[in-house]
Formats: C-alpha cells, structure tokens, sequence
C-alpha cells in the first residue's frame, strides 16, 4: 500500500485509504502528515519525561497545535507547507532534548536530511498507524489522537483570539506522549479516551468565551441566503478572527461577503450583524463547494478545513490561511500584529462577476446556549404540557455519502411534537425543510458548527438542573449523530466524558475502532449505529 489514513468517514470499502484518500490528499501529503504527528509526539514526549513547564514553552505550544489542526481531514494538502511544518518542529524538539537528561524514544531523537525531501518520505513510510502491532492499542491510541486533532482545532481558534489555557497544552502533550508509551495497557488507554473527553469540553468552553467575549451570544437570526448583485468574497471555514478581519477590510469597498457552509454561524453573532457588507449565506454543506464555487464566480477564503481539491482550475481563485493550504492557491500569513492583508482577494473579487443565484429565502439559526436560556420557560412549559414529547440532538458532520440521506428522512419523519438540536454541517440535510415550529419554538434549533457544540452540552447539563434529574440520560433527549471528522470526534468523546449514553453515529461506525474496542464502546456507553429511519424513530421514542 502506497499510504494508510481511516480518520474519516468516507474511508475507501469502509476500512482504510491505502492508494489515495477519498478527501483527496495523495499518498505523499498523507505519508507526511504521519511524520508531522510524530514529531508532534516527540516534542511531546520530551515535555513529558522532561517534566518542562508548558508555560516556558513559548511559541513551541501554538506549533504543536497547528501541526496537529493541518493534519485534519481536508485541512492542508500542501506537502511544501508539510514539510516546512516538519523541518520547524524537529529544530524546537531539538532544542528542548538539549534540556533534558532522561531516555527518549525514536520520536524524540530520529534524524533526517532536512534538505531532501524523499528522505522525509522514505522515514514516514515506517512510522505510520500501522507501526502499532496490536490492533486494539492501535486503535485506541489512533481514537485518542483523533480526539487530539479536534480539541487541538478549538483550542487554536480560542487561541487566535488571545485566549488559551496551559492545563489544554500539558493534557496535548500528555496525550501525545501517551501514544508511544508501549507499557500503557489497554485499560490505561481507554481511561486516557474519557479523560480527552474531559479536556475537550474545556477546549470547548475556552472558545465558546473566547467566541462570545469578542463578538457577542449567538442570537435567533435569518439568515439571507440570496445574493446581491455586487462582486463579492465567499468565506469558508471556522475562524472567526480572520471573519473579522476579512469584513474589516471589504468595508466600503463595493464588494460584499457571503458566508460558506462552515462560516454559517458568523450570521448570528451581534458584532457581525453590524456589518453592511456581510449579506448571507452562499449555498450549503462543504462537499458541495465544486458546483457552488463555480456559479459564485468571485474568489474564495479557506480559513480552516473542508476544502475539497478542486478540478476545473479554480484553485486560481481559492485563498488559503492558518493551518488550511492548497498547492496553487495563494496562502495568506499574518504580520507580526496578526495582521492579515486580504487586499489581493478584495481586488480580484472586483475584477469578477457578481454570484449566481442559486436559491432564495432564509434560514434561521442562532440558538446557542445564551439564546436558549433566554427561552427556557417557554421551552419548559412546552416539555411540561407534553408540547414537546422529545428532543433529538442531530449534531455532527454532512459528507457526499448516499447513506447520509437518512438524516434528511429522519427529520421529515420525526413526530411534530420533537425538536432537534444541532451544531455542525449535519443540519445541511435538514435546515431548509418546512418543519414548523411548536408554540413559537422552531422545531430546529440550530446552535452553529461544531465549534459550538458546547453549547449542546450546556442546554443539556442547565435541563438536567432545571427539571432536577440526576442523571443527565434522565432527559428526554435522543442523540443521533453524524461523523465525518475528527472535530466529531472529539464531541463524541465530551459527551461520553459527561456521562451521555445511548448515543448512535452514523452513518458508520468509525473503521479505527477495532473489534474490541467497539465492544468497550457499547458495552459500557451504550453506543451503536443507525438502522431505517422508522425503526430507529420507534426505537428513540420508545
């Protein structure tokens, strides 16, 4: 095999990309993208047997954290930027052993060329997922690495918005370390999987605060999602920061901004409803970015993952920023001040048509958890009339497999007394149904991405205390939730950690979970996967 990635959902037969990925990395950006975990893993090693201070670290922390978010799927397919993410890291791991005297694994000590790329690759082909004999520690420690990815992903947009706690940084290098240690058993590992579960909840807070400091609470909002008939920029991706800077700069320029599938939920934000220049949302979930990017025709901003390759040159108008890159399109770095200068895609936008129309309406959305709160007695006079029967956390991710239909049909055919609750891009299949409302409550509320799934946990954990219940499965509340991602990785790991249980993913279970350890997994937490719609809507309702 010329590479191995099962990260995501969409891996090849259902059990692993071994010639190239389905999210479209080759096997040179997956090969090195396992190296660049490695050395994330050995940095971490010396942190941890060193007993270093994660507060006299410095910039070795933000790099460790946008090593591991380029790693995510269809976050960087630029094995130039790989590499140069490499070659940083293995000089900081270097310095940090010089302040060490303890033993070191490979990770910590392995040399390279660091002037010959096909020496990198070479390397890369021995260190990879496979190098892990045992299939079950194998699979536990790739569960936790995952985990690791997504909580690394929040804690870097909490972090580029001035926020960060170090209790988040010394668990990533615990973790880290923890996959290369040979004399954890199974039983030390799973134990490591709740307790990333943990931390992710309070990666999860310190960006929700970061979120909510600078740019307010989410609100109920409509959200346009026609077009004008201005040239104009579509941004994609999560980080809010770059939002702001991008519709600070296209203020008064004539060129307006659309938000695209991941960015949806910067509509519902108070600080960036001020803006005349942000007027909606350009088309639906990531995957379907190929025929959406060409009927928008003006350029487009990557700010985090979800990119797919694209094949009609229109790489030409991408922009990629952070820890997302794209061999051809132009990557946009900040200055020293976190500055950055969009003004290239500002001009090209002018020099294009304005966006195609492709639908017309609004959709509603804003119902994070300060929003909810503000509802809760009439959301609680509705559970305690029997208004509402049920609520269905449908959170997670949307992806282009045909099974994913299920969530569209599952929504249509919940009974009208039932709300769904959701975060991510799994509510595509659903957001722009006629589902109604009951007594003035839409019957989908939606909270934003996976970003803000915190907010999901919050609602849960406030109901739990008003209703006065103790055990959080004492609610009525059904958790039916899509994966794709290692972000959905990491909110399926904070819900167990709180408790959760019962919880069914879809539209397949994760191929990194072997045999075993999926038996831990419903043995003790209660998860399984989807059936049809109408069993499984009996099933939940009981």
């Amino acid at each position: 095999m010329s590479m191995f990635c099962y990260q995501c959902q969409e891996v090849a037969k259902g059990t692993a990309c071994e010639v190239s990925g389905v999210c479209g990395k080759n096997p040179e950006v997956s090969n090195l993208q396992d190296l660049l975990i490695y050395t994330v893993k050995g940095i971490s090693e010396i942190v941890i047997k060193g007993n270093l201070n994660v507060k006299d670290l410095g910039e070795v922390n933000e790099m460790v954290l946008d090593s591991i978010f380029k790693t995510i799927t269809n976050a960087n397919f630029d094995p130039e930027a790989i590499v140069e993410q490499i070659k940083k890291n293995i000089i900081a791991r270097d310095k940090l052993a010089k302040k060490v005297n303890v033993e070191l694994s490979q990770a910590a000590t392995f040399k390279v060329d660091m002037d010959d790329s096909k020496a990198y690759l070479a390397f890369a082909e021995t260190i990879g997922i496979l190098a892990t004999q045992n299939e079950d520690v194998r699979s536990l420690r790739e569960l936790i690495t995952y985990g690791i990815k997504g909580y690394a992903a929040y804690t870097h947009h909490a972090l580029n918005l001035g926020k960060e706690d170090f209790d988040l940084y010394a668990f990533t290098y615990e973790a880290m370390a923890a996959t290369l240690d040979d004399s954890l058993t199974a039983d030390d590992l799973v134990a490591l999987t709740l307790k990333t579960g943990e931390y992710g909840v309070k990666a999860m807070a310190i960006l929700d605060g970061a979120n909510t400091e600078r740019f307010g609470n989410p609100e109920l909002s409509k959200v346009n999602i026609g077009v004008k008939g201005n040239p104009a920029i579509l941004i994609s991706g999560h980080d809010l920061n770059d939002m702001e800077q991008l519709l600070e700069q296209t203020k008064g320029t004539g060129v307006d901004v659309y938000t695209h599938s991941e960015m949806l939920p910067a509509n519902y934000y108070p600080k960036f409803k001020q803006y005349e220049n942000l007027v909606g949302n350009y088309g639906n979930a990531w995957w379907k970015q190929k025929e959406e990017f060409a009927t928008f025709n003006g350029p487009i901003l990557f700010t985090t993952n979800c990119i797919v390759p694209p094949k009609d040159g229109s790489e030409s108008r991408i922009f990629t920023t952070g820890s997302s890159g794209y061999p051809g399109s132009k990557h946009i770095t900040a200055d020293e001040n976190g500055i950055k200068d969009f003004s290239e895609i500002i001009a090209m936008a002018k020099t294009l048509p304005a966006p195609t129309e492709i639908e017309t309406g609004e959709i509603v959305g804003g119902f994070a958890h300060a929003q909810v709160f503000a509802l809760a007695d009439k959301i609680v006079d509705a559970v305690k009339t029997g208004a509402i029967k049920k609520f269905f956390v449908m959170a997670g991710c949307d992806g282009r497999m045909k099974g994913r239909d299920y969530y569209t049909e599952f929504a249509k055919e919940l009974p009208k007394d039932t709300v769904i609750l959701t975060a991510g891009c799994a509510k595509y299949r659903y957001n722009k149904l006629p589902l109604g409302d009951i007594g003035g409550i839409p019957r989908v509320l939606d909270a934003g991405q996976c970003n803000d799934s915190y907010s999901l946990a919050i609602i849960a954990l406030k109901l739990k205390e008003i209703f006065e219940l103790n055990d959080i499965n004492e609610l009525p509340i059904a958790y039916n939730i899509a994966w794709y991602e290692q972000k959905a990785v990491i909110v399926l790991l904070a819900l167990l950690s709180l408790g959760v249980k019962n919880i069914h993913l879809g539209p397949t279970l994760p191929a990194f979970l072997s045999p075993n350890v999926a038996k831990i997994l419903i043995e003790t937490f209660g998860i399984a996967g989807i059936g049809s719609v109408q069993d499984d809507i009996e099933l939940f309702l009981g």
